[in-house]
């Protein structure tokens, strides 16, 4: 791992608005609850106190559930959604920003879709999120990928160097952008500037999937965000680390060369696959996350320190490993989140999947992912967590147990591609017809298919399905809470293959 200081200092200081202590948007929907309205309108549940929803939820949640297009709120000139755009464009340092209602899926489904104006072909890294092999089928682009690297230990997926993405530009004469993912699920931070670099040696733009950075950049123990390292175009899952509601999310257009060209492509795409009822309170808790992130560096702060806490009581302690502690190994990566607490449990004796299983069954503690090798907790910026239940939970686990598929011992490693046969949007656009597992091997796939999470794709449209990949997938849905994203069947014995 590079030593490069990607850090930043948290936006709170003199510099920052005063405007940034304000939620204009959060504040005005509330203000409009207040009133005695009789609704006519949607929704339908018409925050009647007495209704199904209110008794279930409470009433402030349907009092607060308003449809768009309210005047003074998010119609008319200098509306606090208007501002609260602003103020967010200004803590992230982005030209312009966004609010998405349908996660950073919706964020990485329009970057894909403006790219065509720029070129015909995407560079990509492959282990990107499905959403933007989604979005290779909604704009029909060409994409040449760049892989990544792999530790076979862990059979994870980690990032791209600046040197491969240039080589891949060299051969690439019509390329539209590049497209990277920093951070990676397990927390691993590329060369985002070198990356850039090279992009904008070619003449292109750089798009960073970096839905799990969304906090990056508001406390000096956090890694540097994309924009600020030259990314041209950003993906930010705010709920994932950031505190919004599940499903909302935002897209930052940064200040630079490519800038007028993109912002009326990405805000016509953006109203081409926002929905029309865009929920108002996911967009308040956006308004109140981004609040949150820049008034709250001493929570954030304390975050990092307890999931530094917890790599250290696990070192010290000595039955597990800290994934994260071997990232020196791989050239690409440069930092590491450290919200992200990723645990080697099989080094304990004990499967990642069976790990999640039994932490979530008998000790009522949810971790974001597992792996055959590893479990990833993580900590959003500003929570404080009972981390002591956390560690003495893990402690606990039994050992030693067979790995996720009751077969002692072998790590689940990623499977190599197939070879890519057809752009993903002429796979998922041709004719199909659905084939046992084992039949459809050497044929082309008119699926994406990703173990889930993370929802890194393991085969895309278009691509040759492989015996190494079918095995794979089968395995990872029948381990414990195993699922694979775009599977005919829950355990994966049929594929969708381009007749």
């Amino acid at each position: 791992m590079r030593t490069t200081d990607q850090r930043t200092h948290s936006p709170t200081g003199p510099g920052v608005g005063a405007g940034q202590l304000c939620a204009p948007y959060a504040e005005a929907v509330l203000r409009h609850a207040g009133r005695d309205w009789l609704r006519l309108n949607v929704p339908g549940h018409a925050a009647t106190p007495g209704s199904d929803l209110a008794g279930f939820f409470g009433p402030r949640i349907t009092a607060l559930d308003f449809p768009p297009l309210l005047d003074g709120i998010d119609l008319g000139p200098d509306t606090p959604l208007d501002r609260a755009l602003e103020l967010a464009a200004e803590a992230w340092g982005a030209r312009r920003t966004w609010f998405l209602t349908n996660g950073a899926s919706q964020g990485n489904q329009i970057a894909s879709m403006v790219a065509p104006a720029l070129g015909r072909t995407l560079v990509v890294q492959r282990s990107v999120h499905s959403s933007v092999i989604d979005g290779l089928v909604l704009s029909g682009m060409d994409a040449v990928f760049v892989q990544p690297s792999v530790d076979p230990e862990q059979g994870i997926a980690h990032g791209v160097s600046a040197a491969d993405v240039a080589a891949a530009l060299e051969r690439t004469p019509d390329a539209a952008a590049v497209y990277i993912v920093s951070p990676s699920y397990f927390g691993a931070v590329a060369d985002v500037r070198a990356i850039a670099d090279a992009a904008h040696a070619a003449g292109v733009p750089l798009i960073v999937d970096e839905a799990w950075g969304s906090h990056f950049g508001f406390h000096p123990g956090l890694p540097a965000r994309a924009l600020s390292l030259g990314a041209d175009l950003a993906t930010s899952s705010t709920h994932k680390l950031a505190g919004s509601l599940t499903q909302s999310a935002m897209l930052h257009l940064a200040e630079g060369p490519f800038a007028d060209r993109l912002e009326p492509l990405v805000d016509r795409a953006f109203r081409l696959v926002q929905s029309t009822s865009a929920s108002a309170l996911l967009t308040a808790s956006l308004d109140l996350a981004r609040r949150s992130l820049v008034t709250g560096a001493q929570g954030t702060g304390g975050s990092v320190e307890a999931a530094d806490t917890v790599r250290g009581v696990v070192r010290a302690l000595g039955r597990f490993t800290v994934v994260s502690d071997g990232f020196h190994a791989f050239p690409d990566i440069v930092g590491a989140d450290p919200l992200r607490i990723a645990i080697d449990t099989r080094a304990g004796g004990i499967a990642g999947h069976e790990a999640r299983r039994r932490l979530f069954r008998d000790h009522q503690i949810m971790v974001e992912v597992a792996t055959d090798a590893a479990i990833v907790a993580v900590i959003g910026a500003g929570s404080a967590p009972d981390t002591d239940r956390f560690v003495e939970a893990l402690h606990t686990l039994p050992s030693p147990l067979t790995d996720s598929a009751g077969v002692a011992g072998g790590v689940l490693r990623l499977p190599e591609p197939g070879p890519a046969k057809l752009t993903a949007r002429e796979a998922f656009l041709s004719p199909a017809r659905v084939v046992a597992a084992e039949e459809a091997v050497g044929r082309i796939s008119a699926d994406t298919l990703a173990a889930y999470p993370p929802g890194i794709p393991n085969v895309l449209p278009g691509e040759v399905i492989t015996a190494e990949v079918v095995r794979f997938l089968q395995r990872t849905a029948a381990a414990p809470n195993g699922h694979v994203r775009g599977a005919l069947d829950l355990g994966v014995t049929r594929l969708r293959v381009v007749a």
